[in-house]
């Protein structure tokens, strides 16, 4: 039997496992299809299902970064502490991106241009952020007096988020820092070494937006009131979600005050939607794991959410590097939906393995040196 209530765990682990799945499909079905299947209407629905990914992993790391700040709260840990250790933690993960760009350029040499080394990719931007949020959070802990100041955290990681999103279109265009060197520029606007900002990348403004946001809603899962009233809580986020995203798409339809509007790259609108159907997952994936299939003993998605930056790692060889088990830009639907499913399981037996042998090393080592008599 499982318990009729979630860990809190449980469901970010889920959307972690979604976000994996919908980009292992949006890489498989981008780098194999054939130039004629990726005219379909089914590719074209693919890559709209590849807008999510991204914006679930940075909502995620913000959620699971006030989970971590507020419990060091709740042990009494100084804001100089909390601040220390998350911003430490946002290093390292940058530090981790820095190292997967390492390891791409070193995969394609000599193909491979030496500017890839500098290219802004998602772990980037996630390490950028939580060092982003460890400053707010010490400076809202160091101003408020509060024993649990949720109202201000929730405040300013609300305003920061929306601030991101309602200047991106600016620092897109008309207040690109073009006086920075490319690669510091490229950390602001994407710009890379190309001379105008690339959508392929993933520059602060406007990726960090969806990390605020995710701190807002983790302070919230944090508070008393869902001890009260969880249910009524995540019902909230469920359909205040599909209200938000319908307030993104008659936002959309009013007379713009940006000069240069692109909808599906540095719209405040669209990240309104995205931010919409974000919610509604958190919702639904806490529905599914409650009453739902979510609740069995075995999930595929919480196995591949536990470890979601390995097998981002892994899997990104298989698809788009020298390992490819496909021919890229060569495939069928048909196809590439069954190189789909090798990676989906790989990647998964990879997680489960991950998870039963984390920390088992020492007995792995033992094992290989037993003499075969001992057997």
């Amino acid at each position: 039997m499982v318990n009729s209530k979630p860990s809190r765990l449980a469901y970010i682990d889920w959307m972690r496992g979604l976000a994996c799945l919908l980009m292992f499909q949006t890489h498989c079905y981008d780098a194999w299809l054939s130039p004629p299947a990726r005219r379909s209407t089914f590719y074209m629905w693919s890559q709209i299902g590849g807008t999510l990914p991204a914006p679930l992993f940075l909502f995620l790391a913000g959620v699971a970064f006030a989970l971590v700040v507020d419990k060091l709260r709740e042990r009494s840990v100084e804001p100089n502490k909390i601040a220390a250790t998350t911003i430490r933690r946002g290093a390292e993960i940058l530090g981790l991106g820095l190292l997967f760009r390492l390891q791409q350029f070193a995969m394609g040499f000599p193909w491979a241009p030496w500017t890839d080394l500098l290219r802004v990719d998602v772990l980037n931007i996630i390490g950028i952020s939580m060092i982003g949020m460890g400053v707010l959070c010490w400076l809202i802990l160091r101003v408020t007096t509060e024993t649990r100041p949720m109202a201000a955290l929730i405040a300013a990681a609300l305003f920061t988020g929306s601030v991101v999103s309602l200047i991106t279109p600016l620092i897109w265009t008309s207040w690109r820092p073009r006086w920075l060197p490319w690669f510091l520029e490229s950390y602001i606007d994407g710009v890379h070494n190309l001379g105008e900002p690339q959508p392929w990348l993933f520059p602060i403004f406007p990726w960090c937006a969806f990390a605020f946001f995710g701190l807002a809603a983790g302070f919230l899962l944090r508070s008393k009131w869902v001890e009260r009233f969880e249910g009524l809580i995540f019902a909230s986020f469920a359909f205040g979600g599909l209200a938000v995203v319908q307030l993104g798409r008659w936002l959309d339809t009013q007379p713009q005050i940006y000069s240069v509007y692109d909808f599906w790259h540095t719209s405040p609108n669209f990240f309104l939607i995205r931010i919409g159907f974000l919610l509604t997952i958190l919702g639904a994936s806490y529905a599914w794991c409650r009453w739902g299939l979510g609740q069995w003993r075995f999930s595929p998605l919480i196995q591949l959410g536990q470890t979601s930056l390995l097998v981002y790692w892994v899997h990104i060889e298989f698809v788009y590097g020298r390992l490819s088990i496909l021919p890229k830009r060569a495939m069928q639907v048909r196809g590439a939906s069954f190189g789909l499913l090798v990676i989906f399981s790989a990647m998964l037996l990879l997680s489960i393995l991950r998870v039963r042998y984390k920390g088992r090393g020492w007995e792995i080592r033992e094992w290989v040196r037993r003499p075969v008599s001992a057997s």
